[in-house]
């Protein structure tokens, strides 16, 4: 008997995933385009801002440590 009761709320899950994804608008290849250069160019500006200010406190730490 809870075998079936599982059954049904396994199928019933699976049912409405597949309703949830319908509602979905998927972006088209142009708009995916652009947000994946977007994506792409902050995450170097990132890193590149990240490595200047590790070599900047890694200068420091340096300085500090040599007096």
């Amino acid at each position: 008997m809870a075998d079936s009761a599982e059954k049904t709320k396994k199928q019933s899950f699976f049912k409405n995933v597949q309703i949830e994804f319908k509602k979905i608008s998927w972006p088209d290849r142009k708009t995916m385009f652009k947000q994946s250069v977007a994506v792409v160019a902050i995450s170097l500006v990132a890193g590149v801002i990240i490595a200047i200010i590790d070599v900047a406190a890694q200068y420091g730490v340096n300085f500090l440590t040599s007096l």
